[in-house]
């Protein structure tokens, strides 16, 4: 069931030379939220289109009131487009798809139905229909690895197909290709996660613009995903560790090397032992410095910017002037 406090809703969509899909797009996507009980906009944002899709949103906002068209100057990426979309919302649940009609507007009341038990909605595209060996399997292998690493397991963090509460995309900074990972980096806030299955077509007209050469930087927005998640507030626990360990092992080789010159005269000076246990010293010194860099980093982030370090969820009472 749809919840009643939902007045408005808001559709972000970016495009990128999405010429032939549009049109049917925008009539889809008019037939299924003008038959719903609320006020709706839908945000399409052009990144940098070189096609007549520019000409197309033009066409479409001037004929349609709901509509709103951002276009950017050039191709700054889909996590950019989102981003740009994001600042212009005005609705209560913010829902995300894809151009390229292979999410469906008709399963957007299906999220609805959940939103009001959970923060954020994912769609899971079980019957996905994209080739096999260059799109979903590394989607598995990338999905199953975003879950073990952040700790919030969903089937398919691809997906684009998602409803959002405008609070969990309030207190969102999205950056690189972070697009993705937005239901681990907003766990950070303790939102509701859930998942819901959702249709999923083949690519009919248009060419994809994903392919395997996203790989490397998935797996370093997941490297940035996870530090962010653990440490963003105390760095100098995840560099601290790391040279606190190598200064230890660093001790430990040339106490052990000490030994054997004083007490059985053996020559260390041209062990490489010896300069293993040196560069660990030195190593380990240089990762607690760099940690304490990052907590004064940190402190001025948050007190310059007067960002808090926590979230309220909900305020009950009265509050005393």
């Amino acid at each position: 069931m749809i919840p009643e406090w939902l007045k408005r809703l808001s559709v972000v969509i970016p495009l990128y030379n999405e010429e032939e899909n549009i049109e049917e797009l925008h009539e889809r996507l008019t037939n299924v939220l003008s038959s719903m009980p609320f006020d709706y906009e839908i945000i399409y944002v052009d990144d940098g289109s070189t096609d007549r899709t520019p000409a197309l949103l033009e066409k479409i906002s001037s004929s349609d009131e709901h509509v709103l068209a951002l276009s950017l100057r050039r191709n700054f990426g889909q996590t950019a487009a989102f981003a740009a979309g994001f600042d212009f919302c005005r609705g209560d649940v913010i829902v995300t798809m894809d151009g390229d009609l292979q999410n469906d507007p008709a399963d957007i009341p299906k999220l609805l139905e959940h939103i009001d038990e959970c923060d954020l909605v994912s769609g899971w595209r079980k019957k996905r229909k994209d080739p096999f060996l260059t799109r979903r399997l590394p989607s598995m292998i990338a999905n199953w690895l975003i879950s073990r690493v952040t700790g919030v397991s969903l089937h398919d963090y691809g997906c684009s197909l998602k409803a959002y509460r405008r609070d969990v995309i309030k207190n969102l900074r999205l950056y690189g290709e972070m697009h993705r990972f937005i239901p681990a980096v907003a766990s950070w806030y303790g939102v509701r996660v859930t998942e819901v299955e959702t249709t999923h077509h083949p690519r009919l007209r248009g060419k994809s613009k994903y392919g395997l050469s996203r790989t490397v930087k998935v797996i370093l927005d997941l490297i940035t995903v996870k530090f962010l998640q653990s440490f963003s507030t105390k760095p100098i626990q995840f560099f601290g560790s790391f040279g606190l360990l190598s200064c230890l092992s660093g001790f430990l080789i040339s106490l052990y090397l000490s030994f054997r010159k004083i007490f059985l005269g053996e020559e260390i000076g041209g062990r490489p032992l010896l300069l293993l246990g040196v560069l660990l010293i030195i190593v380990g010194i240089q990762l607690i410095g760099m940690g304490l860099i990052s907590e004064m980093l940190v402190r001025v982030y948050h007190e310059s910017q007067k960002k808090p370090i926590y979230v309220i969820k909900k305020i009950l009472g009265k509050k005393e002037k």
